[in-house]
């Protein structure tokens, strides 16, 4: 490996790997690929962007002139992944776009890289293809997908494709599934980032029915320190699990963060569950902590830590709490939280 693209670098997950492999392997040249969507942020990068093994290009992965642009320019051997449309909520307003990107998006980007010779090929997947998880069940890599969502089933997809390129093609192909993650610069529309922001200006919390969902929490540095293992140490053709070890209810979280901002509870409104909603996920990840990785963070610490940097850094999420961000806030949130009010 010498030339590292990382597609989708400049959103939460993607940012963060990039940050840690800018900062720990200077061997190595970065060159993020990023189509810059709502959820794309260079402010994300700004404690790397004048890093001499720093390099960004805007393009989509779904766009093969830029990919093939990209790979020609910067001589790339190895590719890492992030790109993908995130947000099951909108998924199941807008299913089209997760379609593109997740799937067809997945395929040109798999196919440059075939074409390319690539070394490696890492993607980076979710918890979520696994399915709503029952009783005390913990998925692991082999466990079969059901997948519940427009999101989910679409990086099922991504995920089948990857699988296919190593079967046919034998390409040098890496899996990860991660878990719930959160920390630092996390677009306010997921559940901790959104919950922190509202209350800091004491706005209602939406939750969802009961709030009682169950899932596993990881850092974000945790999640990007597993990917980076998987890239490192991986077995060709091979999935892993990066898992939090931290299952919490919806709604425990909730509480924690109106504690940790000394918030009353009464901003919680339980507003009607959206469609599908997955109960409970849960995973091993022995596969990737016999690669030597293990989670750094405890989740009442990390959180107390992801809630202070909201607090203290209101410059970065206000800004973006504006035009689009309020335009979906409306379409999923306001019909909810009137219901709630009138219950």
């Amino acid at each position: 490996m010498k030339n590292i693209m990382v597609t989708g670098g400049a959103g939460f997950i993607g940012s963060a790997f990039v940050r840690q492999m800018v900062k720990q392997h200077p061997e190595f040249t970065i060159v993020v690929f990023d189509k810059m969507t709502y959820a794309g942020n260079m402010d994300n990068l700004l404690p790397v962007k004048d890093a001499a093994n720093f390099r960004f290009e805007q393009g989509d992965i779904a766009d093969r002139e830029a990919v093939h642009h990209t790979f020609e320019t910067h001589g790339i051997d190895t590719v890492v992944n992030f790109a993908a449309e995130t947000h099951v909520d909108r998924s199941i307003l807008s299913p089209d776009a997760f379609i593109f990107s997740n799937v067809v998006g997945m395929n040109i980007l798999l196919e440059t890289a075939h074409k390319r010779g690539v070394e490696r090929f890492v993607h980076v997947s979710t918890d979520e293809v696994y399915g709503d998880i029952e009783g005390d069940h913990f998925s692991v890599e082999d466990d079969s997908f059901k997948p519940n969502s427009p999101y989910s089933a679409s990086k099922a997809g991504g995920e089948l494709l990857v699988r296919a390129y190593h079967v046919t093609y034998g390409m040098n192909t890496v899996v990860t599934r991660g878990s719930n993650t959160y920390g630092p610069y996390q677009y306010p529309e997921k559940l901790v980032p959104f919950f922190v922001t509202e209350a800091l200006e004491d706005r209602p919390l939406p939750v969802y029915g009961d709030g009682k969902q169950i899932r596993d929490w990881l850092h974000v540095e945790d999640h990007a320190g597993g990917v980076a293992a998987a890239l490192m140490h991986g077995q060709a053709g091979q999935a892993y699990n990066i898992a939090g070890e931290h299952l919490r209810h919806n709604i425990e979280v909730t509480y924690r963060i109106l504690k940790l901002l000394g918030k009353p509870e009464t901003l919680i409104k339980h507003v009607p569950d959206r469609e599908g909603h997955d109960r409970r996920y849960a995973m091993r990840c022995d596969k990737l902590k016999a690669l030597g990785w293990k989670p750094q963070y405890d989740f009442e610490h990390g959180l107390e830590m992801t809630v202070d940097w909201y607090r203290n850094n209101a410059w970065w999420w206000r800004k973006i709490k504006t035009g689009e961000y309020l335009e979906y806030y409306k379409r999923q949130y306001a019909a909810r939280l009137a219901a709630a009010q009138q219950a």
